[in-house]
């Protein structure tokens, strides 16, 4: 691989890089320590996991899904309301907004999938109609969460009794199991390729770039046991990357996304059924925002009528400057991850440094636009979807 295709190819990496170490130095350091690389994580965990959702939805022709910061809003309203009125049990509660994120997503999905609304006018009046219903259940009022158990589920951190104590040594221990299976993963994957004659990159390249990540994980989770530990959030959230990279990346449902962003005519000529594809994207986004009105009720321990404003900037966002092609067709898991990653630094460092809220909007807008500008030049596009 030359230097030109390492450069296009792993742009965003490069470009989190930089920015990482700009701001580790702007800070004075600050930015490292344990507890803002925790933060890091837990303010950020609902952009990692909306985005999985968007990607979808992008990729089925650039289409976004504008209603999720208000499903958000309204899924954490219902949460709060009954768990401070009824006395029902956390789970129950938690299967209940979910299961209403699910057909808030089929109310969508149909109309966008069956009835062929434009996604851009059907998302936007459900943002309207989602943040009105939630101010409305929450009375124009802040709803504070106390139930332990929902907080427990979604905020705590993981504690082994025996191997933890002042510094959460599970935390360290499981970043070493993660780096070994990457390190492992990969030596399988290369003897895997070599017995079936396959080209593959040479194994310095590949080995090179698992030691870089085991690097980063090992380092990353070595802070964390400095702190509180590994959050339970984490695991929300390793979950639905997990689950979206592997439907996106190694089923033929998942591949039908891309088909339909590509070339939806063709698509339909192919037999497959585009109106079900829609209708799963919107659904899933839905499912995913609704999650997030859960992570985010029990971060903050309370929800109103502002919870999940501009969420959904944030996660498109993320897929543009993760890779995802504003015409469709284009992106994946592990490059929005990256995009939110980037958008996550940048939010937390200007924070640190105490950057007025206004120019952070100017910065993360600049952000956006170079990563689109990027994607249109990059693909010989002119602006019109092809």
């Amino acid at each position: 691989m030359n230097t030109k295709t390492f450069i296009k190819k792993y742009t965003m990496v490069i470009a989190l890089g930089v920015v990482f170490i700009l701001f580790a130095v702007l800070t004075g350091g600050r930015l490292l320590y344990p507890q803002n690389l925790s933060n890091l994580l837990l303010q950020n965990a609902y952009v990692l996991v909306m985005a999985c959702g968007m990607l979808l939805c992008i990729l089925t022709g650039g289409n976004i899904d504008l209603s999720v910061g208000s499903t958000v809003c309204l899924v954490g309203a219902i949460a709060a309301q009954l768990l401070a009125n009824t006395g029902m049990h956390p789970i129950v509660v938690i299967f209940l907004c979910l299961a209403l994120s699910v057909l808030i997503g089929i109310w969508q999905g149909f109309w966008i999938g069956n009835i062929h609304i434009p996604p851009f006018i059907c998302t936007l009046a459900g943002m309207f109609l989602f943040r009105g219903l939630g101010r409305a259940i929450l009375g124009s009022k802040t709803v504070p969460i106390a139930n332990q158990t929902f907080l427990n589920i979604f905020a705590s951190y993981i504690n082994v009794p025996g191997i933890d104590n002042d510094t959460k040594w599970s935390a360290f221990i499981v970043g070493i199991a993660i780096a070994a299976f990457l390190l492992f993963n990969t030596y399988r994957s290369r003897l895997q390729k070599e017995k079936k004659g396959y080209k593959q990159a040479s194994a310095a390249s590949e080995f090179g770039k698992i030691a870089v990540i085991d690097a980063l994980v090992l380092f990353y989770t070595w802070k964390l046991a400095h702190y509180k530990g590994i959050p339970v959030m984490a695991l929300w959230v390793l979950a639905v990357v997990l689950i979206y990279a592997f439907i996106t990346s190694k089923t033929a449902f998942g591949r039908y996304f891309y088909a339909v962003g590509g070339n939806e005519k063709a698509t339909k000529l192919s037999g497959i059924n585009t109106e079900k594809v829609y209708f799963m994207a919107y659904t899933s986004m839905s499912l995913l925002a609704g999650l997030s009105g859960l992570l985010m009720a029990a971060r903050i321990g309370s929800v109103n009528g502002d919870t999940g404003n501009s969420f959904e900037m944030d996660a498109i966002g993320s897929c543009f400057i993760g890779g995802a092609s504003a015409y469709g067709g284009s992106g994946t898991v592990p490059g929005i991850m990256v995009g939110a990653i980037l958008l996550g630094v940048i939010n937390q460092g200007m924070s640190i440094i105490g950057l007025d809220n206004n120019w952070q909007y100017v910065v993360k807008g600049a952000v956006l636009l170079v990563a689109v500008i990027f994607d249109v030049v990059s693909n010989h596009k002119t602006g019109k979807a092809g």
